[in-house]
């Protein structure tokens, strides 16, 4: 079979032996292993797999029990862009980074366009992307969420320059702002619902406290 070669760092020790069978991505050495190597090597559902596992490694160490749904947000957040590889037919420029629902949108638009004219359509290509906590929050679509968090001065003048318009769609921006919060009863599907009571609360109230009497 082929052979190849790795180098190992200073200080990391092998948990291999000569004539183990191995598996992509499986660790050679001890130490955590790069979540970006994770990512490229095993693909997405590793590397989220991975981070869950290590959070929770270092709070159950502690004694604290997390569900995994709380982690699994943060995750999902850090993983929310990826970056173009090909642009096909698309505006995007090879190597940007933008929104996973950005990317398939222009895709869905590429298909509509050349089943209109009858062609094959020429998508966009990506690779997932693995953003840090504090990247991700500074890279949110809405200027005043990223503000409220770090790099304030950075991030209300590039905001500026670019003429950015904030679409108020998450609790942050609205709760900053003082508006009604877009989730429960505050969202827009309930905005036109008439609440009617089912009967006079005043009068039966009325009616308890008189018995008393």
């Amino acid at each position: 079979g082929e052979s190849k070669s790795y180098l190992i760092p200073y200080g990391f020790r092998e948990i291999v032996k000569e004539g183990d069978h191995v598996t992509k991505g499986q660790a050679l050495t001890d130490g955590a292993p790069n979540p970006h190597d994770v990512l490229a090597i095993r693909g997405v559902s590793a590397v989220h797999d991975y981070l869950i596992r290590e959070v929770q490694k270092t709070y159950r160490t502690q004694g604290v029990d997390i569900n995994d749904k709380h982690i699994e947000v943060i995750v999902r957040q850090m993983m929310r862009k990826v970056k173009i590889e090909d642009a096909g037919d698309t505006d995007f420029l090879p190597g940007s980074i933008v929104e996973k629902h950005e990317f398939y949108v222009a895709n869905e638009k590429v298909k509509e366009k050349a089943e209109a004219e009858g062609k094959e359509p020429n998508y966009a290509t990506c690779v997932p992307t693995l953003m840090g906590i504090t990247k991700a929050s500074l890279a949110t679509e809405s200027f005043l969420s990223a503000a409220s968090f770090q790099e304030t001065t950075r991030v209300l003048t590039d905001a500026a320059i670019k003429g950015k318009t904030d679409p108020l769609l998450g609790l942050k921006e609205n709760v900053i702002i003082g508006k009604l919060l877009p989730s429960g009863t505050g969202m827009k599907c309930y905005s036109e619902v008439e609440l009617r009571p089912t009967e006079d609360h005043s009068t039966t109230v009325l009616g308890e406290l008189l018995k008393g009497v």
